[in-house]
C-alpha cells in the first residue's frame, strides 16, 4: 500500500529545476512583477518553437479559450454572430464550451471516436447545417485530431477551425504542430500540463489582426499595448489619453512577468519533455496492448501523450468504481477522461445547445473510461504496476 500523500504514480509532477527557481527569484528581485518584458520575451520564444507568427500569453488556459472565442466573434472579417453554432465533441473539459455560449454561440455537439477520443468526423460531417460556422477541435490527453480530413471539411463548408489544444502541446501531425492549424489555437501551462508557469495559458496564431485584438482584450479591451498604426484603433497621439481609450469589451486576464519568466525557461525544455513522454507512451502500449479488458488510446499523429487513457471492456465494463479502488490501493492516481460526456453535467440547462439523441462513444467514456498521469522521466515500473493491479482484477 502507498503513503496517500506520496503516491507511487501520481497523475503529476513538476518538470523544475534550478533555472525556474533562479528565474523566479530574479523577478522577485526586479520588484516587477506585472506583465512585462519576460512575457514578451516567452511569447516570442514561445511562437518560435511551434512553428507560429504571433504567441499571446494570458493567465490560464481557460482565459486562452476566452480570448480566442471573444477574437473570433468581434473580427468583423468573420460572419460568426449569436445564434450561429459551432461544432464541439461531448467529450472536453468545462471551458472549452463556456466561451462560446457566453459569446450568445449555440454548442453542437458531436460524438467522439472511441479509439483517438476527439471528434468523430464522419459525424462532424454530417452534423453541417445552414447556421454551422465553426469547429471547435480538441486535441485530447495529447493526441491531434485528423488535420487534413477536418480542413478539408471545414474548406467544404466555409468553417472556421480553432483549436483548444490545452492538453496536447508538442503533438504535431504530419510534421506540424497540434495548435497551429485553426485560425487561433489554445495552450496551457498549468502545473499539471506538458510545461508549467504555475498558471498560464497562450493563444497561437499566425494572423497579426487577431493578435493585435487579443493583446487588446486580455487587458480592459484597451489601446495601450498596441501600437501607434494598430488595425484595432489607430491611436490619437496623445499619450495621457490613449493610456485609457477602450475599444473592445475585454477582461483583465493577463499574465505574470513571473509566468513569462518561467515559461522562458520551460520552452527550452520542450522537446526533451515531449520525447521523454512518447519513450513512456511506447512502452505503455507495449505492455498494456495485451490486456484485452481495456482499450487504449489510438494514436493520430504524434501525440504528446498528456495521460494514458484506460477504456475498460470485456470482464472489466461496468466495474470502474472497482477498478479505481484497486489502482488507488496499489498508489496509482487517476481520474475521469476529462469531463466524460459532458452533455450529462447539470449545468447544460444554462447552455444553448443541439445535443444528438444518443452518443454512445461518449455515454462509454462517461462510465468505464479513466486515465493515469504520464511524466517527461522514465516510469516503466510504474506502467508494470499498473499492468499487474488490472490484469489480477479479470
Amino acid at each position: 500500500m502507498s503513503d496517500a500523500t506520496s503516491p507511487t504514480f501520481p497523475l503529476a509532477t513538476s518538470s523544475w529545476d534550478d533555472a525556474e527557481l533562479v528565474a523566479l527569484q530574479n523577478v522577485i528581485a526586479s520588484g516587477r512583477f506585472t506583465m512585462g518584458p519576460l512575457v514578451a520575451e516567452f511569447e516570442r520564444r514561445c511562437a518560435a518553437a511551434f512553428g507560429s507568427s504571433h504567441a499571446v500569453m494570458v493567465n490560464s488556459g481557460s482565459s486562452a479559450n476566452l480570448v480566442a472565442v471573444a477574437a473570433a466573434v468581434l473580427d468583423p472579417r468573420n460572419d460568426l454572430q449569436a445564434g450561429d453554432e459551432v461544432i464541439v465533441p461531448a467529450v472536453s473539459w468545462a471551458t472549452t464550451y463556456y466561451p462560446l455560449h457566453q459569446y450568445g454561440l449555440r454548442l453542437k455537439f458531436v460524438d467522439i471516436d472511441l479509439d483517438t477520443l476527439n471528434l468523430d468526423l464522419d459525424q462532424v460531417e454530417a452534423a453541417i447545417g445552414p447556421r454551422t460556422k465553426a469547429v471547435f477541435a480538441v486535441n485530447l490527453l495529447g493526441n491531434p485530431v485528423d488535420y487534413r480530413r477536418l480542413q478539408a471539411i471545414a474548406d467544404a463548408h466555409g468553417l472556421l477551425i480553432l483549436e483548444d489544444n490545452c492538453e496536447s502541446l508538442g503533438a504535431t501531425f504530419e510534421g506540424r504542430f497540434a495548435g497551429t492549424f485553426g485560425v487561433m489555437g489554445t495552450l496551457s501551462a498549468f502545473f499539471s500540463h506538458h510545461i508549467s508557469t504555475m498558471e498560464g495559458g497562450i493563444v497561437l496564431t499566425d494572423d497579426d489582426y487577431l493578435r493585435q485584438m487579443l493583446v487588446s482584450l486580455r487587458a480592459h479591451g484597451w489601446t495601450r499595448e498596441l501600437a501607434n498604426d494598430n488595425v484595432v484603433h489607430p491611436k490619437s497621439g496623445d499619450a495621457f489619453e490613449d493610456l485609457f481609450r477602450f475599444v473592445l469589451p475585454g477582461y483583465n486576464v493577463r499574465p505574470l512577468e513571473m509566468s513569462g519568466a518561467l515559461g522562458i525557461e520551460q520552452i527550452a525544455k520542450v522537446p526533451a519533455l515531449v520525447q521523454g513522454r512518447r519513450e513512456n507512451a511506447a512502452y505503455f502500449q507495449q505492455k498494456l496492448g495485451g490486456l484485452d479488458d481495456v482499450r487504449l488510446q489510438k494514436e493520430t499523429g504524434e501525440s504528446s501523450w498528456f495521460g494514458f487513457s484506460l477504456v475498460l471492456e470485456g470482464a472489466l465494463a461496468g466495474r470502474r468504481a472497482e477498478v479505481v479502488t484497486a489502482l488507488t490501493g496499489a498508489g496509482i492516481e487517476c481520474r475521469p477522461i476529462v469531463a466524460g460526456n459532458f452533455t450529462l453535467n447539470p449545468v447544460m440547462r444554462y447552455l444553448d445547445a443541439d445535443v444528438p439523441a444518443a452518443l454512445p462513444a461518449a455515454d462509454k467514456v462517461h462510465v468505464d473510461g479513466l486515465f493515469v498521469g504520464n511524466h517527461h522521466y522514465p516510469v516503466e515500473p510504474q506502467i508494470d504496476l499498473l499492468h499487474d493491479t488490472l490484469a489480477a482484477l479479470v
